[in-house]
């Protein structure tokens, strides 16, 4: 169907060649030759595009513009005009156009200003999909060729961008799913070989884990006096976290954009817990017994994330002072963003944001949620919805005017889960999805990641022959009670505590204030 043209120029007739190419191009062009005719032709039939000559008598292209925008607010004008006045300039822009154009305009000039505005996002999806294709066989090679976690890093980047440039092109979208559960089998194998031996390596060797990230990220901030904000966003993933750049670099220069590796379990207690204390999950168990909370226990996982940190503190002999947040809800924010110069003279200040987290969890357990975020692209769509409209903007706009520098990061990631894996245990095993704790357990070797020496692995052993199981790619954990009921819940909801690289190549991220 063709793309229908009005354009509105009281000198009309001498732009017939133009009207001639355009048609010959494909366009369907009706004219005018007034603002007030222009206004008609708009009321009375389809218009997809309207070209405005700035200086016509009667009423102005201004004057049209205004009168279209507020009739028609979608439909989008190209306004031609002699004046190279900036004022008159700013008006349009200010009135919404979709382009501006000085006369003399031969016919390309206006036909890649139509394309533009009609067929940009036609065009971008055809060349995007194209160029997926042609870089998905260097995908799959990078794939087979990670043998360093740089490289997974690397290529995580890499599915994330693609992931984001085809949010709407169904037709191609299959493909690169596929594609990432390829890298995420081919990263769990890679998981299965290296977890031990970067938990056992010396400081100067081991890579960037929960257990070293306040080391490595925050404190020499706060040793040289920077004054440090740490915002840990729970559940945040790297597409978010990309989501949500653009909404803060009017305020922020981002000085230093890596990927961490969370530590697994890739689940709050275990993840968050090591992140505050600088410690692997039996270090704290062992030496803050008190401060430790099994998984067997009904209380809350995550009470004692402030004294975790004053023990680190203590055991690095340093006298700072610091103050702890913990956001559940748009109040708390609220109430902290108003009171961000009063933390002005601490050390540095720690702030955890739930609402991702619980966003995650009430698409598990809400029909309405699950609907709105049905997809990678919807969760990442409406993550960007609830930041932008949220005073978590605010407290980031706050801390920025005074100066401090930002530590933005995440305990893990998550993942959208869809295939089940059978397992027999008791009921003293922990309840997640993603991992198990607990004893006698019965489940097909090959399926899962399995640790059968827990202490080996960072990781507090509840009973002697406590283990632990992982999921990994897009696998979740049913029992056989009930199978079908629990495997038709959970499939297509995000869970965590596996492996993935969703789930353990995460971000932190240094915000600098302009």
């Amino acid at each position: 169907m063709k793309s229908v043209i009005l354009w509105a120029d009281d000198e009309i007739d001498l732009l017939k060649p133009h009207i001639m190419f355009l048609t010959a191009k494909g366009y369907e062009v009706i004219t005018a030759n007034s603002g007030s005719d222009a206004l008609s032709h708009v009321a009375e039939r389809h218009v997809d595009l309207v070209i405005l000559d700035e200086n016509m008598p009667g009423l102005s292209g201004l004057d049209v513009l205004t009168r279209i925008k507020q009739s028609w607010p979608h439909l989008p004008v190209i306004m031609i005009t002699k004046s190279e006045e900036e004022d008159i300039m700013d008006q349009a822009i200010g009135g919404k156009i979709a382009d501006y154009l000085i006369k003399p305009v031969n016919p390309n000039q206006i036909l890649l200003s139509i394309k533009k505005t009609l067929d940009s996002g036609r065009l971008v999806a055809a060349r995007t999909s194209t160029s997926y294709r042609e870089e998905f066989g260097r995908i799959t090679s990078q794939i087979n060729d990670s043998y360093t976690l740089a490289d997974w890093k690397e290529l995580y980047r890499r599915i994330v961008y693609w992931q984001m440039e085809l949010d709407s092109a169904a037709d191609i979208a299959p493909l690169l799913e596929s594609q990432t559960e390829e890298a995420n089998a081919a990263f769990g194998k890679f998981v299965r070989r290296n977890y031990e031996k970067w938990l056992s390596a010396n400081v100067a060797e081991a890579p960037l884990m929960s257990h070293n990230l306040l080391r490595r990220k925050v404190t020499p901030m706060v040793a040289d006096g920077k004054r440090p904000w740490l915002i840990v966003v729970d559940n945040f993933r790297l597409d978010q976290w990309l989501t949500l750049k653009p909404l803060l670099s009017a305020e922020f220069t981002f000085a230093d954009e890596e990927l961490y590796c969370s530590i697994l379990p890739t689940a709050t207690q275990y993840a968050r817990n090591a992140i505050f204390s600088g410690l692997l999950p039996e270090e704290i168990a062992s030496r803050y017994p008190a401060l430790w909370i099994d998984e067997d226990s009904p209380e809350s996982k995550n009470l004692n994330e402030a004294p975790l940190i004053d023990g680190l503190i203590e055991r690095m002999r340093q006298p700072w002072k610091f103050s702890y947040h913990k956001i559940n809800d748009s109040e708390a924010c609220r109430k902290l963003a108003e009171r961000v110069a009063d933390y002005a003279g601490n050390d540095f200040n720690v702030a955890v944001i739930n609402f991702i987290d619980m966003l995650s969890h009430a698409r598990t357990e809400n029909h309405a949620v699950r609907e709105l975020a049905s997809t990678d692209a919807a969760y990442r769509s409406i993550t960007g919805s609830w930041f932008r409209h949220s005073p978590a903007l605010t407290l980031f706009s706050r801390i920025a005017a005074t100066c401090a520098p930002i530590v933005l990061t995440t305990d893990h990631g998550t993942i959208r889960v869809d295939t089940p894996v059978k397992i027999v245990a008791d009921r003293f095993t922990s309840t997640g999805l993603r991992y198990k704790v607990g004893k006698n357990m019965d489940y097909d070797p090959r399926k899962v990641y399995e640790i059968k020496r827990p202490k080996a692995y960072g990781l507090p052993a509840p009973n002697l022959s406590s283990a632990y199981i992982f999921a990994t790619g897009r696998d979740f954990f049913v029992y056989p009670n009930n199978y079908n009921h629990f495997v038709q819940h959970f499939t297509d909801t995000f869970q965590h505590g596996g492996i993935s690289l969703e789930e353990m190549l995460v971000p932190v991220v240094t915000l600098r204030p302009k």
